[in-house]
């Protein structure tokens, strides 16, 4: 529908944003205190350049009522520890406007953990418009005793205390030769 639209507005519509909501969750029993627990969240991405500006970073786009949670309460409340947290550079398509860059989250569990990923644009990038180039596609990674592997954009795994979960969010198309 975009497309079509773009062909009548090409000043108007952007290129591709992230097109996913990098869904996570983890849950299990915290050993510190023996308690349950249950986190869930998504992941902001690159926004979609335009024909008047870049793109935005690390946002959710498309989507709303979703917060981005802050290192100190994850920590705070979950048996994590957050190792990365930080803009996923060169990740935006480049353009005349360059596509906005995701994000990268990395989270180091300090209990067994069940962890469930469901995400998208992890083989196909998010287009360009107007001779734009398309953003990098998103990956997920498990990190354990330091080798790490990747995973699909889907994805169930009981993950042991130590093992590291990394997502890498896709960043947005960029506009424009």
């Amino acid at each position: 529908m975009l497309s079509a639209l773009f062909q009548a507005l090409p000043e108007v519509i952007p290129a591709a944003g992230q097109g996913t909501m990098n869904n996570i969750t983890i849950g299990g029993r915290d050993e510190r205190n023996g308690q349950p627990f249950a986190y869930y969240e998504t992941l902001g991405g690159g926004m979609g350049a335009g024909a008047f500006g870049p793109g935005e970073s690390a946002v959710h786009s498309h989507m709303t009522n979703t917060l981005n949670t802050p290192i100190e309460a994850l920590e705070y409340s979950y048996p994590f520890l957050v190792t990365e947290y930080s803009i996923r550079r060169g990740s935006g398509g480049p353009g005349r406007h360059r596509g906005g860059e995701g994000l990268v989250r990395e989270i180091k569990l300090l209990s067994e953990a069940e962890v469930t990923v469901l995400s998208e644009r992890r083989r196909i990038p998010p287009y360009g418009r107007a001779g734009g180039r398309p953003g990098q596609v998103g990956r997920n990674l498990v990190i354990k005793a330091g080798v790490s592997g990747e995973r699909p954009g889907k994805f169930y795994e009981v993950l042991q205390k130590g093992d590291v979960i990394r997502i890498e969010t896709p960043g947005g198309g960029g506009y424009g030769n």
